[in-house]
């Protein structure tokens, strides 16, 4: 990507043709003295037929737009989809044929004799020698912006049947939405790419963020009042200090809403994401894909549909959004990531997982050797929060700071995707321990020190061989008492890490339903820290995982009564019963397990 913006840039400075201070005067002027004419006449999609003469608005630099000549080649039927059209234009003029087709500017409103058209939305895959652009008829956007309601189904072409001119080209594709990810590293970058892969949101640009907080009443209407079709509009995926957002351009506004783009972001529905003005910096040529370099600006609203003729924001609306704090301490010092994310489902699991490995990877601190303790809370509204207790150290299959991320975005998508789950979610708290060494500990042998003949009811000591990385082993002694229930026989002992004991607990469910809000909070709770050495007795008592909770030592009655149900209550069910006995702290991360044999004799416990 950075080897493309350089040469593109180069190409950029080196081609474009140089202006004089006086011609550069002259051109601002009468941009200036033009302006696009109000949405307010349309022009009829069965009058589009080839040779007229239109002209096209789009912001090249700042944040005036600037016209452009539109030669309309003829009309595409269903070339958008059963029953919605797409009109062919060639694009004129020295700007347009430089750059050719723009990403950020799709929603460029097209009109004919001062009645709009439709928007700039559509171009033929990369590498075109020529500027032609598909148009998305204004009829069929406006179906958009007379939903009735978020909840109303997509809209309905108003088109009039035409016949085509023209075979519809089979690799037609949306103008691509420059995404700005402002304040994210190059290995940020990437991994956004890697998880946004086959959507608009894949692509980045280059640009900054807003920085602009006061979303007051006022604020918006005074910042809304500067737009008009043809300017350059962003949605903001993440804000604060770190930055995401999607840019296009206005077709259609009126006092109260706005439609943009010219089809979808994500074709998500109702969504609700921040509506920002936009500046554009410069529009960089390239001959595989020109875009536009911007800076979000003010807020305005929200954008509240994104359907397949486009986006439609309310001015003055406030986008609901889920706010994410990241605290992280180091030897170095403390540093906090304060943002807020968009609530939607196809992106903001992936939001999650980028802003919180930016956070981890982006400080001094973040070299190839550092360990990572993640704690804190995910807030769900009408539940008990969902704790967070996870490690990451070097030597996995990924580096620590992708596994810390990943982590967490494991559970916040188990959560937010939840089919029970009622209440939004309220809040994403994390601390960050950020320790300066691999924090690596091998399980390498345990053993009983007391002996293996006992009674039920004695205290043995087990003691575990821990072997840190590149450091000599150590031996920790763990004291573990024997419940007096116990009969005599042989039992065995689980000597484990702490993600070999959660296995043992949460036994697989044999065509078990998908976990509900309860199990999975319940699982999150039981969860064991990754820093412990876990003893656990191995008894042959019936267990049972019910709703994500384990009911160890069962009775045979309750036994023979939950095995006429599990299959169809997703329960499962083990002849052994787990039973943690005791644990201590290992200073790092464990991981290993061995099992070891008791025998206990008949007759009472001797001190």
């Amino acid at each position: 990507m950075g080897t493309r913006l350089r040469l593109s840039f180069l190409l950029f400075v080196f081609l474009l043709p140089v202006s004089t201070p006086a011609q550069l005067s002259g051109q601002q002027a009468a941009a200036a003295a033009a302006q696009p004419p109000a949405s307010t006449n349309f022009f009829p999609l069965s009058q589009v037929h080839r040779g007229l003469r239109a002209t096209a608005w789009t912001v090249f630099e700042g944040t005036e737009p600037e016209p452009m000549d539109v030669e309309i080649l003829g009309l595409l039927r269903g070339a958008r989809g059963p029953g919605q059209d797409m009109i062919l234009a060639r694009l004129h003029g020295s700007k347009a044929e430089y750059t050719g087709v723009v990403e950020g500017m799709s929603g460029s409103p097209v009109y004919v004799d001062g009645k709009l058209l439709g928007s700039l939305a559509y171009r033929i895959g990369q590498f075109s020698k020529e500027p032609i652009a598909g148009i998305t008829p204004i009829e069929q956007m406006l179906g958009l912006r007379d939903l009735p309601s978020p909840a109303a189904s997509a809209s309905t072409s108003l088109s009039t049947a035409v016949e085509s001119t023209l075979d519809a080209p089979a690799n037609f594709e949306p103008i691509e939405t420059p995404l700005v990810m402002s304040g994210f590293s190059a290995d940020a970058v990437r991994l956004w790419q890697q998880q946004m892969a086959g959507t608009s949101l894949a692509t980045v640009s280059a640009g900054g963020g807003s920085g602009a907080s006061d979303s007051s009443p006022a604020q918006m209407q005074s910042a809304a009042a500067t737009l008009k079709p043809g300017s350059a509009v962003s949605a903001q995926v993440v804000r604060g200090d770190v930055e995401i957002a999607a840019t296009c351009t206005i077709t259609y506004i009126d006092p109260s809403q706005l439609l943009a783009c010219g089809h979808p972001f994500l074709q998500a529905g109702p969504v609700s994401l921040p509506m920002t003005t936009t500046e554009v910096i410069a529009t960089l040529a390239s001959p595989m894909n020109s875009f536009k370099i911007v800076n979000t600006g003010a807020p305005v609203g929200a954008f509240t549909e994104d359907r397949a003729s486009g986006i439609r924001g309310m001015i003055g609306a406030e986008a609901r959004m889920i706010p994410m704090h990241v605290a992280i301490s180091s030897p170095e010092g403390a540093r906090k990531i304060n943002v807020e994310m968009a609530d939607l489902p196809s992106l903001t699991p992936q939001a999650v997982m980028v802003v919180l490995y930016n956070s981890l990877n982006q400080s001094n601190d973040a070299v190839a050797e550092a360990s990572y303790h993640l704690t804190g809370n995910i807030g769900i509204e009408g539940y008990p929060s969902a704790p967070l207790d996870f490690w990451s150290t070097p030597g996995g299959q990924m580096p620590a700071p992708i596994a810390a991320a990943l982590q967490v975005s494991q559970l916040f998508t188990a959560l937010y995707s939840n089919v029970t789950r009622r209440g939004a979610i309220r809040s994403i708290d994390i601390a960050v321990e950020t320790i300066p060494r691999r924090m690596q500990l091998e399980l390498a042998g345990a053993r009983i020190v007391s002996g293996n003949l006992v009674h039920a009811g004695d205290t043995v000591v087990v003691e575990a061989t821990l072997r840190p990385w590149q450091q000599p082993e150590r031996n920790v002694r763990i004291p573990v008492k024997l419940p007096p229930r116990f009969g005599p026989g042989g039992i065995r002992i689980l000597v484990s890490d702490a993600s070999t004991l959660d296995r043992t607990l949460q036994q697989p469910q044999q065509n078990a339903p998908a976990a509900g809000m309860d199990a999975l909070l319940a699982a999150a709770r039981s969860r064991h820290s990754a820093d412990r050495v876990y003893v656990s007795l191995l008894a042959p008592e019936p267990q049972a995982t019910v709703a994500g909770s384990t009911l160890t030592s069962l009775p045979l009655s309750v036994a023979n009564g939950l095995e006429g149900v599990r299959f169809a209550q997703g329960i499962s069910m083990n002849g052994e019963s787990v039973e943690l006995a005791a644990d201590t702290s290992a200073g790092g991360v464990v991981s290993g397990s061995q099992i070891l044999t008791l025998h206990i004799q008949s007759g009472s416990a001797v001190n």
